[in-house]
Parts: structure tokens; sequence; C-alpha cells
């Protein structure tokens, strides 16, 4: 859990809840997909790590930003999906990723991925 007496600002409390090199990415999957399972992520993510994966999901989760429901069954299945605090990064995300567009096309810069 965040300890909330190490922050100056909110802008820094924000960084720490989603900043990193992974989190932002997670959080944009589950924008675009709503529901997913740890293997469908490992998918859309070729460069993570089990491990990271594992470790920023439970930060996230912990954090209030996913939810992860598991199901009683055999084998067991886990699905993530976004809480309303992740829900309302929406906005922030799609202006992150409309900069992005725009910063590639003014540096010719090819993005494999297309925006949402």
């Amino acid at each position: 859990m965040i300890d909330e007496s190490r922050f100056n600002c909110p802008f820094e409390l924000t960084m720490e809840v989603i900043g990193g090199k992974w989190k932002g990415l997670i959080l944009w999957h589950l924008l675009d997909k709503k529901v997913l399972r740890n293997g469908e992520m490992l998918r859309l993510m070729p460069r993570i790590t089990q491990k990271m994966l594992t470790q920023q999901l439970r930060e996230m989760e912990d954090n209030g930003l996913v939810s992860r429901v598991i199901y009683e069954q055999v084998p067991p299945k886990v699905e993530y999906s976004l809480t309303s605090h992740g829900e309302a990064l929406r906005p922030i995300l799609n202006q992150m990723i409309e900069w992005g567009v725009e910063y590639a096309r003014d540096n010719n810069i090819t993005i494999a991925c297309s925006s949402k």
C-alpha cells in the first residue's frame, strides 16, 4: 500500500501509482480489452516476464486500479479488469496515446501497433 506521508505533491503520487515501464501498458490493454487473463497479457506484451507481470498486477491491485477474480475450477482461472479508479485513467491514457502518435509522426518514428 502507498505510504501517503512520503509525497510532496499529487503528481508524485500519480507517478508512483501508474509510472514505470509496464503499468501504463497493462492499463492500456485492460482499457481496450476490458477483461484479460494472465496468458493473454503475456501475449500482448511479449517482452514482459511472468515475474514482472505478476509484480505489476499485484501493485496495481493493492493500489485499487485492477481487480482480480479467481474462479474455483481446474485448471485455475484468474481474470483481471479495471476498477473505477483504473477506468478513470481512460482520458489520461487516451491523451498519452494521441501525444505518442503525433510525436511519432513529427519525428518519423514507426509504431508497430495502432492506437485505439
